[in-house]
């Protein structure tokens, strides 16, 4: 892999998981002001593209869905998703073809 594309993937999964935390901790203080919520669906989506790791963060620090099952046990297993998914691309042949 290019040193560009390595780049690449390290800022983008940085920036998600920046997002996916930031977005726990903005979900948090709307909660305690009543105001309208950040959708978990949403929680969940940011978590499943890169930002398990960030949202399992924002989760503990602002002491956010700690209680909800699904967000207890959800987070962790699409953070091992992530982890099996790159376990195996890692694993996969390097082919290079030129014409």
């Amino acid at each position: 892999m290019s040193p560009v594309i390595k780049a690449a993937v390290v800022i983008y999964i940085a920036a998600v998981n920046l997002i996916s935390f930031l977005l726990m901790g903005i979900d948090k203080r709307k909660a305690i002001k009543h105001a309208w919520r950040i959708p978990e669906a949403t929680l969940f989506l940011f978590a499943l593209v890169g930002g398990s790791i960030g949202s399992i963060a924002g989760m503990y620090v602002f002491r956010h869905k700690t209680k909800h099952m699904v967000f207890v046990i959800g987070m962790p297993l699409i953070l091992i998703l992530h982890i099996v998914l790159i376990y195996m691309v890692a694993r996969l042949p390097v082919t290079i073809t030129l014409w």
